[in-house]
């Protein structure tokens, strides 16, 4: 029994640690708001923070479009809401896809993707389109688990 125990102990901390191990720093968060407020009024528009709405929208978070400001910014950055995270080993994967295109494409903008056209979901259950990833023209595929890839 004691041993069951220790396991159990050892797999939560270790969640714990891959976890904090992804999360945003203050300094992070801080110099993300910096980054995407480029305008300096304090407040992300749908332009300047695409990426951090669609992150919004892929947790459920409730906001008003175009009003979101660096308290409540700092507050979602803190919690993990814009954490990036990895992507499942050989994917995108197969599998019966329950996203719309719009929950589609807000997974793939909050990987940094833009420009994102023609998607279609394939025989496979995968999302396909082209879009653009740091100003290059790429494919994007975003599968059932909602796996983000670009080549």
């Amino acid at each position: 029994m004691k041993w069951i125990i220790m396991a159990a102990m050892a797999a939560g901390c270790m969640g714990v640690a891959t976890h904090s191990a992804l999360a945003m720093t203050d300094v992070e968060c801080s110099a993300a708001w910096s980054a995407a407020d480029k305008n300096k009024d304090g407040f992300l528009s749908m332009d300047e923070g695409a990426r951090y709405y669609a992150f919004l929208r892929v947790a459920d978070k409730r906001f008003e479009e175009g009003r979101l400001n660096q308290t409540d910014f700092l507050t979602n950055c803190h919690a993990g809401v814009f954490d990036r995270r990895q992507v499942d080993a050989g994917a995108p994967l197969r599998g019966a896809n329950s996203f719309t295109e719009g929950q589609a494409r807000d997974r793939a903008t909050s990987y940094g993707f833009t420009n994102i056209e023609r998607l279609t979901k394939d025989a496979d259950g995968i999302w396909r389109g082209t879009a653009h990833l740091e100003g290059k023209p790429v494919q994007v595929a975003i599968d059932y688990k909602g796996n983000v890839v670009g080549h």
